[in-house]
């Protein structure tokens, strides 16, 4: 075929069909409401406007909504294409980054403490969070240095932190914060015309910018050195490019709050077509990204045909992390090839004995076992607590210590010590430091899994955790293929689990909006909390993984070794690589499973004791796992305690404290190898 055919061709396909397509859903969106409105009254609502109620609704509402949805759309999809050049990361956007997160703190956190900040629809806070965020994330990925992978990772840690910090106000200031719940999920939703107004100047000239700048843009797929031998001042362009995708992102927040994924979607649906110039890139970039977020916000009043407003930024992460998940498939040999992130995980920085870590990390557990069995809403009291456990007390406060305090504190210890070993055995089955039963997706499966049960089957409450343990085995075996197709590689099994977390937590944002008041106690569950946690827990599901599971893989742990040899040598010692694998790694999704069924979906303890544990004892897992069990038992312990007393009476989910002190430990890991 001639090339300037195909050229043409291409040029209608991308901009003559996605118009099309535009003004298609757009005129389905506009038709979408509580009240069926005829076409031909939107039309003349639209063409011949009159003082009638049907006009209102389409003029005030429906239409707003729609434009808003365009604007929104096109404003993330360029503010991705800038990031993806600008970073070299093709997996870059404002989700993927972390900037989505960055801003909606600040939002929160000025929506708290200084509400006088608000004024434009709070798109100050947002913009200066979103900056804040971006340099953090660039910083600690390496900066100029940073691969794809490791700045991906730095933006999940970040998202991670900067969620649990917006929780932790959403808690304690329920009612400054009560309004914005719908908003933080993403939603398109507008009352008027001020919305579109107020973000269209910024978006329009925040586009003519990147117009202006994207000749220049072209110069750095060539490189930073070739760039500059061309003329280019590669700093300033860098500095402008990136405060251009800030300001996109940041005025769609301030207007219709985060919505995820739009921003990696779009720009590649255009570079699938063909395109690799900035110009019609950026063009065309706006236009899907604006299909994309219309499409989505329609497939969400589809999904919720009541109209109750189910969030598009739900809608957009379930389209978008499958989209992840294929490009990260797609470009593994050609992007990442055999990046090694394992030595992410730290050197071992001390010469002690295991004689004399695992006695000292026993006398922590028991310490802190006795500080959480004395503390409480009477404060600190350890003369009284060791009365009732001597029988020597009143028995109120017997029963208060040894039937509410002792379960709860030894459902964290437990919990805390199969995630460790859940982590552990992960990270070695998949030959990825980074991989945890929360990074990879074993526990939003869980959440997934238990929410389903309840919503979907109708059953009791009781039969949550049977369904969080299915739901975690399904995605362990999907987890499993998806590591057979990447062959193990540590760097694309750390991406696809981010994908697969989302999807699953994608998954469980629409079953929470579109599940009524039957779900409360799941809702409380999947928050990742020891509160009101006792024997029955105990009983259940932590007795038997303990004395079953831990012993089973202690006899087992030595196999860990020889696959980290590689998969050629370890199959020349006899190991048959498949099978071990996937026993291990179903032992470690048990272990995850009942975890979750206890305590609920707690993150990062899987990723941080055994790396903790590898600076105190070095990279032999017969020694590792020991102590990694005994630091996840003490941080969960630990968390436990600071989630009862640090706001003492008011509690916060010991999930959201454990990603509190793992994620910033975790960005200190990621630093410290960047340097």
């Amino acid at each position: 075929m001639n090339q300037s055919i195909k050229k043409t061709m291409l040029a209608v396909l991308t901009f003559g069909g996605g118009t099309a397509l535009l003004c298609f859903l757009v005129f389905i969106h506009i038709n979408q409401g509580s009240v069926s409105i005829p076409y031909q009254v939107v039309l003349d609502a639209i063409l011949s406007p009159e003082d009638k109620l049907e006009h209102h609704t389409v003029r005030m509402l429906r239409l707003p909504r729609a434009l808003m949805g365009v604007i929104a759309g096109g404003a993330l999809a360029v503010s991705g294409v800038i990031l993806q050049s600008v970073t070299k990361n093709p997996l870059a956007s404002a989700s993927t980054l972390g900037i989505h997160s960055g801003t909606y703190f600040a939002v929160v956190l000025s929506t708290v403490f200084v509400p006088a900040s608000l004024i434009g629809n709070g798109i100050i806070p947002a913009f200066l969070g979103g900056i804040i965020t971006f340099l953090l994330v660039f910083a600690l990925s390496g900066g100029n240095r940073a691969t794809p992978v490791r700045m991906v990772l730095a933006g999940m840690i970040v998202t991670f932190l900067f969620s649990s910090l917006t929780s932790v106000l959403q808690i304690f200031y329920e009612n400054e914060t009560a309004g914005i719940f719908l908003w933080g999920s993403g939603t398109l939703v507008q009352n008027d015309w001020s919305g579109v107004q107020f973000s269209l100047p910024i978006v329009f000239i925040s586009f003519l910018l990147v117009l202006l700048l994207s000749f220049k843009l072209d110069t750095l797929t060539l490189g930073d050195d070739v760039a500059t031998a061309l003329g280019q001042n590669v700093a300033i362009l860098k500095f402008v490019a990136i405060i251009a995708a800030v300001l996109l992102t940041s005025v769609t927040v301030s207007v219709v709050g985060p919505i995820g994924f739009v921003g990696l979607v779009a720009p590649h649906i255009v570079k699938l077509i063909g395109y690799k110039k900035h110009f019609p890139l950026i063009i065309a970039s706006f236009l899907w990204g604006g299909n994309v977020l219309l499409l989505a916000d329609i497939l969400a009043r589809i999904v919720d045909p009541s109209f109750s407003e189910l969030p598009v930024g739900a809608i957009t992460a379930f389209i978008g992390a499958p989209w992840l998940i294929y490009l990260v498939l797609r470009m593994r040999k050609r992007k990442y090839g055999e990046e090694n992130t394992a030595i992410i995980a730290g050197k071992i920085t001390t010469g002690v004995s295991l004689k004399i870590i695992i006695p000292a990390l026993i006398i922590a557990i028991v310490v802190g076992l006795g500080i959480s069995l004395s503390s409480g809403n009477y404060g600190f009291e350890p003369i009284t607590t060791w009365q009732a456990l001597i029988g020597d007390s009143n028995k109120f406060m017997k029963d208060l210590i040894l039937e509410l305090r002792l379960p709860r504190a030894l459902v964290a210890l437990m919990s805390g010590m199969l995630l460790a070993a859940s982590g552990l055995i992960f990270q070695g089955v998949l030959r990825n430091p980074l991989a945890d039963p929360s990074v990879i997706g074993i526990t939003s499966g869980a959440g997934l899994g238990a929410l389903l049960m309840m919503y979907v089957f109708g059953v009791s409450a009781v039969w949550i955790p049977i369904g969080g343990m299915i739901g975690a085995f399904l995605f362990f075996i999907l987890v499993m293929i998806l590591a057979i197709r990447a062959q193990f590689q540590p760097t694309i099994l750390a991406l696809l689990g981010i994908g697969i977390s989302a999807f699953g937590t994608a998954a469980i944002q629409i079953l929470v909006v579109q599940a009524d008041l039957g779900v409360a106690s799941a809702l409380t569950w999947l928050s990742g909390t020891t509160y009101a946690k006792g024997w029955t827990e105990i009983i259940y599901y932590l007795v038997w993984p303990v004395f079953l599971i831990l012993p089973l893989l202690f006899l087992r742990i030595d196999i860990l070794d020889t696959l980290s040899l590689g998969d050629d040598t370890a199959k020349g010692l006899g190991l048959k690589v498949m099978s071990v694998r996937f026993q291990l790694a179903l032992l470690a999704t048990l272990l995850a499973a009942f975890s979750v069924a206890a305590v609920g979906a707690i993150g990062f303890i899987g990723l941080i004791a055994p790396h903790f544990a590898r600076l105190l004892v070095g990279p032999a897992n017969k020694r590792l796992l020991p102590v990694s069990i005994l630091i996840g038992g003490f941080l969960l312990v630990l968390a436990d305690v600071l989630s009862r007393t640090i706001f003492a009476p008011n509690e916060v989910p010991a999930g959201i404290i454990v990603a509190i002190i793992g994620a910033p430990y975790f960005l200190w890991l990621m630093k410290r190898k960047a340097s």
